[in-house]
């Protein structure tokens, strides 16, 4: 019999899937502000009042007040049970499901874990940076970056490091005591150390530039280092590890979201370098993958951002043939509404060299006379071709037709179509019926995905939350409780950081009680949850609703540190109300005696009472 699924794994799915992709590839959202909204799935509505939040990883709607996080979008939207939900988000991002018996020990240890590897890859970048302003060996490393034209300030915002000489410089600089062991294991396990035959370890970075990759969230997950004399690799990745996938990564794009409100366009280029140097002249927008080959993964992450992207190639053979392989893998990606471009620096250009040597705005010009895909699809399947023939028209209408056939269904496939048919004179029903043909002859070599044969779970047994008949009802107005309720969900640390009043048992509410019931489970967990996981864990109760609205409907500060004395202030105006309201009860029970019945002590409790002129309640 089928285990139920651990919690690490939900929130590992969580951490690693990005809900705008999740929910983009479902209903088509459109960048508003911060966030994406759309036409809510589960109504029927004309303006758009569903939103998604990509900071906090959540979805809220405006209009019936659906909500959730991905995994609870993906049962909504696609009926589908728990179990497998998480079963399609994990095929997504290239993960098996475990199952367990319940073990909520190996649980903890594995979440535990997971949050380990993050922790340690901060500790290492922060290793890093500081090497770069005290290590003996600095100079090197500052007269590189120097020499490339980097300002101290764009180092700063990437995070720009320096890994020394040597081959424990990183292995020496772990603390020492009883965690020492614990924290080179999750090196090792993130690829910063190697471990050799004898047991021994080195570092992977030696001697290089140290470039931070970081996810979505801007946690680093990686490292790319550039070499400062002339060993082989000049760049070197980290390897593929339970955070980092080189297939869905892309360097710089958490720092070109921070620097861009909107994203007009993204510009892919091939290395690190590029991707600051163009930054140090202001082109912000930059991304480059990790040493890999563009995948419909960086693709499918792009348009999230940004409706079109112009890649950067060598203007030679090899980049030419880059292009080409690009053109395949993005094809099946482009439906209506995108755009990708291909832009061909000349012969022994790089987007570095060129905009040091021309600037900013004969770099823009280039990027402006960028080839359309539609125009490289026609050169690229026409290279040797002679199009004064009817022979060589007919070649084309056979290269070009599978190409045109991984275009998804739409207006921009039609239009492809008839393009071809204007070039080579050929009946555009014909071709239509030559592509179908393709299409049809792809589907008989699909297979099918078996059902799969676990047993019916609603939650996994480490999220079940509490079950309450009484239906959660909050109010719109910003109460409070209600408040405190909407900074604890975006900014969970704060539950360990205050305890609630006491006087809050006394609060017949079901504000006070959510309060207390949000409070109690973050508090319970061995490490930081975040936003996501905590309305999962409530996802399909009757304190769903409630949440959702509170996590939504309040604009909570971008400080943690305004956070902290909101909600310090908050359980202040609770106790405060306690006492006003405890005044006001004593006074009426004393005046409803007579004076002569009330006792000396009485009186004087009478007179001494004086109601607060308090600050008014948030």
């Amino acid at each position: 019999m089928a285990g139920r699924i651990p919690q690490y794994f939900i929130d590992d799915i969580l951490d690693r899937v990005d809900i705008v992709e999740v929910i983009d590839r479902r209903v088509s959202l459109k960048k508003a502000g911060r966030n994406y909204s759309a036409c809510c799935p589960f109504h029927n509505e004309k303006t758009p009042s569903f939103s998604v939040n990509p900071d906090k990883q959540f979805y809220y709607c405006f209009g019936c007040g659906a909500g959730g996080n991905s995994i609870g979008f993906i049962m909504d939207y696609e009926n589908l049970d728990f179990p497998a939900a998480v079963e399609s988000l994990a095929s997504v991002a290239g993960l098996e499901v475990p199952r367990e018996a319940g073990n909520s020990a190996e649980q903890r240890q594995r979440k535990s874990e997971s949050q380990g590897l993050y922790d340690t890859l901060a500790w290492a970048a922060k290793h890093f940076q500081l090497q770069l302003r005290q290590h003996s060996n600095k100079s090197q490393a500052i007269d590189y970056l120097k020499h490339r034209g980097l300002s101290g300030e764009v180092a700063r915002d990437f995070g720009i490091g320096y890994a020394p000489p040597g081959w424990d410089h990183l292995l020496n600089a772990i603390p020492s005591g009883e965690q020492r062991a614990r924290q080179r294991q999750q090196l090792e396990t993130c690829g910063m150390l190697v471990k050799k035959d004898s047991g021994d370890y080195y570092d992977r970075f030696r001697e290089r530039i140290i470039f931070p990759i970081r996810d979505n969230r801007g946690r680093v997950i990686a490292f790319g280092g550039r070499v400062l004399n002339d060993d082989k690799p000049k760049y070197l990745n980290s390897p593929e590890t339970p955070v980092f996938s080189k297939q869905r990564e892309l360097y710089g794009l958490f720092e070109a979201r921070k620097a861009n409100r909107q994203l007009d366009y993204i510009l892919m280029v091939e290395g690190y370098m590029d991707v600051v140097s163009l930054v140090q002249f202001g082109i912000t927008n930059a991304v480059a993958t990790l040493g890999t080959a563009s995948s419909i993964f960086h693709l499918e992450k792009i348009f999230r951002h940004s409706s079109k992207l112009v890649v950067c190639f060598d203007g030679d053979a090899a980049g030419k043939k880059a292009a080409a392989r690009l053109l395949e893998t993005a094809l099946p990606a482009m439906t209506d509404g995108r755009e990708i471009c291909f832009l061909f620096l000349p012969d022994g250009d790089d987007p570095d060299t060129f905009v040091r040597q021309h600037g900013k705005v004969a770099f823009g010009a280039q990027v402006d006379k960028a080839m359309p895909l539609e125009g490289f699809l026609i050169e690229t399947a026409s290279e040797g071709i002679s199009l004064d023939s009817d022979a060589g028209k007919a070649k084309l209408s056979q290269r070009a037709l599978p190409l045109i056939q991984q275009l998804p269904h739409g207006v921009f496939k039609q239009l492809m179509l008839r393009k071809l048919a204007s070039i080579t004179g050929a009946d555009i029903h014909l071709l239509e019926s030559q592509a179908a043909k393709i299409s049809a002859a792809k589907t008989q070599h699909q297979t099918a995905v078996s059902n799969s044969k676990s047993e019916p779970q609603t939650k996994s047994s480490a999220i079940q939350a509490p079950q309450e008949d009484t239906q959660v009802a909050i109010g719109l107005e910003k109460t409070p409780m209600v408040w405190a309720i909407a900074l604890l969900l975006h900014y969970p640390q704060l539950a360990n950081q205050h305890s609630l009043p006491r006087c809050i048992e006394h609060f017949d509410s079901e504000e006070a009680r959510l309060l207390q019931l949000l409070m109690s489970h973050i508090k319970a967990q061995s490490q930081t949850v975040t936003t996501s996981q905590l309305l999962g864990y409530w996802h399909g109760t009757a304190e769903s609703a409630a949440l959702n609205h509170c996590a939504s409907r309040h604009k909570t500060p971008e400080s943690i540190t305004v956070a902290e004395q909101e909600f310090a202030d908050i359980l202040t105006s609770i106790e405060r109300q306690f006492a006003r309201h405890q005044r006001s009860q004593l006074v009426a029970e004393l005046k409803q005696k007579p004076l002569s019945e009330l006792s000396e002590e009485e009186k004087n409790t009478l007179k001494s009472i004086k109601m607060p002129n308090a600050k008014k309640d948030i």
